[in-house]
């Protein structure tokens, strides 16, 4: 006969509803990361903006209050660590607390494989993986000494497969961002924390204008031409809204996703499913 395991107080803690937690969101100030600010903000958090212009900061933090809730806009560039430290530290300043991160920040430039130079290497890697890495870092010495708390990183689904070759190095930082996930995940299990990636797809953002734009030169083609081929490959026929992706987030930072944790969930119209 099978034999099972004794339930332990460890398996029954249920986490908290999210309502007066605190989520700090990087790159909040538009696209994605305003989606899953605000979509935050109707689960109940009061929120963190933290994006690299101040003025989409402050906007979208204007839009958090209107639903009710609290809300902090800063201006910071991840890529430096005295911008980092000041978030963290401006957050407890202001909220006393941290219970989920979303590492949302990134950037993209374009070349061909052989055309890569050091320089356009270390300036995505450096804010694609290693802000990532060094903010969760941060966020992970709060929550650990409160025994709980989420991180989600937006990876991609180029971190999954090379969804094209002309941004290579964006490709190497998604992946990147899917291996620390799953590292830290393991790290802190026990710790009351859990770490998770989303993989979006082909997102109407203005990041998304710009990869059709950049292929566009670089191949000779049009914009408008580039856009339609890759919408071809998405099963269910159309581009991905961002507040679809903020909808994922939104239930990894919250208990009904409490016994998940390690895992890059791609959110791509089916892409993935027929690669």
């Amino acid at each position: 006969m099978p034999c099972y395991a004794n339930s332990s107080s460890r398996e029954n803690v249920k986490e908290q509803p999210v309502t007066n937690q605190v989520a700090l969101v990087t790159g909040g100030g538009q696209g994605i990361g305003r989606a899953v600010t605000l979509r935050l903000a109707q689960d109940g958090m009061d929120i963190v903006v933290a994006d690299l212009q101040s003025e989409p900061a402050e906007a979208v933090a204007a839009e958090v209050r209107l639903l009710g809730r609290s809300a902090l806009a800063l201006a910071v560039d991840v890529a430096r660590e005295t911008d980092r430290q000041r978030m963290v530290d401006e957050t407890l300043a202001h909220f006393g607390r941290l219970d989920v991160l979303v590492n949302n920040a990134g950037i993209n430039r374009f070349a061909m494989p052989l055309d890569v130079t050091e320089e356009h290497w270390d300036t995505v890697m450096d804010v694609n993986s290693k802000a990532v890495y060094f903010c969760c870092r941060l966020a992970l010495r709060v929550m650990l000494q409160q025994r709980s708390g989420r991180i989600i990183n937006i990876a991609s689904m180029a971190g999954k497969l090379a969804s094209t070759i002309y941004h290579p190095v964006y490709n190497v930082s998604k992946a990147a961002v899917i291996a620390l996930t799953r590292t830290l995940a393991l790290a802190h299990a026990a710790d009351g924390v859990r770490v998770n990636a989303v993989c979006p797809g082909v997102v109407d953002t203005p990041m998304q204008d710009q990869v059709d734009r950049e292929i566009a030169r670089i191949t000779g083609r049009a914009p408008d031409q580039i856009r339609a081929e890759r919408v071809a490959r998405i099963p269910l026929g159309r581009v991905e809204h961002p507040d679809e992706v903020a909808a994922v987030v939104s239930f990894l930072a919250g208990p009904d996703s409490r016994y998940i944790t390690g895992e890059a969930l791609v959110v791509s119209g089916g892409i993935w499913a027929g690669w």
